[in-house]
């Protein structure tokens, strides 16, 4: 008897395969506008197909169409795309194509900012790229875990490293990690990874790698570092600008003025009324997120938090669980706001609102997934009234107060 699922008789690299569950949900047009390629118009290799079709991608977005024949062509690249557009596999699906297993050296690097960042990119890097042959070795490394294991993984061969830029610099530096044959440098989340600490980091893991390299920078957002360090070191890139409008479509931003005392009472009033799937809620320090988080479960509602001072295989384990469904309610700090795709949550709530629109516009990212559809509220104390309206005229957006029903077909896919 065979799997109803198996795909059959098509004579394509699809036959054998498992089909995909079909994800119904509406998505909004910036991630359906496309010119009407499909995966196989980019000629990549059969395996590659193989992959890209069992992880559900149906059509490349946008970005995708963009940015996969420019990297394909070696070319220095500049993509500037919103959260939640597909920008991930945007660049890993050429990095995969131009990756020849045979050769047992580190060809590809992707600098990520964070940690729970990096294990999710070689996640995606390992599942669309699982039938390749020779087997694809992909090898993420961050700081907090153990150099030992990584510095015994680097002895066997790697084709791809994903990694924050502190352990890999440390791991280069320490010849333990040969980058002169790596020729494709992928930075995403570029505006966090320019920051200040980061640069000359950066710049020191360039050296490093193969003289006639390419650089591919990905980010929602462009600051002055970004442009400076392009003028040094990304000869005439490639320029991709699908931010036509920065806040995500498909999210509707509403605040509530309440006074700090009764913040938490107009939690529990949005958990009882909101059709909430999965909701992720923002503080600004590490204080706050735990003894909200504390303050939500004493209200009878399961709720996990996750912020920068908690141990790394304590991070990783809060992460995995909210992903794979097992809390409906996720407490954090700024940490979580950058690329963290759960497609499962659709609202998100400032319990603090963010010091700038640029740390808004990635915690509201985090509802409204690939187009999907999102609810954004915001709890707004009278000091926070100047920096809601600078969001709003900064991101070119509008935050609506609150109404006593919200239709549930803004949020609910």
């Amino acid at each position: 008897m065979t799997d109803k699922n198996v795909i059959q008789g098509t004579g394509t690299f699809r036959d054998g395969l498992i089909a995909p569950k079909k994800d119904e949900r509406y998505k909004t047009e910036d991630v359906t506008q496309t010119k009407g390629r499909e995966f196989e118009d980019f000629f990549l290799k059969r395996e590659l197909l193989m992959g890209i079709f069992e992880k559900g991608f149906e059509k490349p977005s946008p970005v995708q169409e963009e940015a996969i024949p420019i990297i394909l062509q070696n070319r220095n690249v500049l993509a500037r795309a919103k959260n939640g557009t597909g920008k991930t596999a945007a660049y890993i699906i050429p990095c995969l194509e131009k990756t020849d297993t045979s050769k047992n050296h580190i060809q590809v690097l992707i600098l990520i900012p964070t940690r729970e960042l990096a294990l999710q990119t070689s996640a995606i890097v390992k599942e669309i790229g699982k039938h390749m042959e020779p087997p694809l070795q992909c090898m993420v490394t961050t700081g907090g875990t153990s150099l030992k294991d990584d510095i015994m993984r680097l002895y066997n061969t790697v084709h791809m490293i994903v990694a924050t830029p502190g352990r890999i610099l440390d791991l280069a530096s320490k010849k333990v990690a040969d980058l002169s044959k790596c020729r494709t440098i992928i930075m995403d989340e570029a505006d966090k990874l320019l920051s200040p600490e980061f640069q000359p980091v950066l710049e020191q893991i360039i050296g490093l790698c193969d003289p006639n390299h390419q650089i591919c920078l990905f980010s929602a957002t462009f600051p002055v570092t970004v442009k400076t360090f392009c003028q040094k070191f990304v000869e005439q890139p490639y320029s991709i600008n699908l931010m036509d409008e920065l806040t995500l479509r498909g999210i509707t931003q509403f605040y509530a003025y309440v006074e700090e005392r009764q913040k938490v009472h107009c939690l529990n009033t949005l958990f009882s009324k909101l059709e909430i799937n999965q909701s992720i809620i923002f503080c600004n320090s590490v204080n706050r997120v735990e003894l909200l988080a504390k303050k939500i479960t004493e209200l009878g509602y399961s709720c996990y938090y996750i912020h920068a001072k908690m141990q790394q295989s304590n991070r990783n384990r809060v992460f995995h669980e909210f992903r794979n469904g097992a809390t409906r309610h996720l407490v954090t700090s700024d940490l979580f706001t950058r690329g963290i795709d759960i497609q499962s949550v659709n609202v998100v709530i400032n319990f603090d609102f963010p010091k700038n629109s640029e740390t808004y516009l990635h915690r509201i990212g985090r509802s409204g997934r690939f187009g999907h559809l999102g609810l954004s509220v915001n709890l707004i104390t009278a000091n926070d009234k100047d920096s809601i309206r600078r969001v709003e005229k900064e991101l070119g957006t509008e935050i609506r107060p609150i109404p006593a029903n919200i239709d549930r077909s803004l949020y609910v896919g």
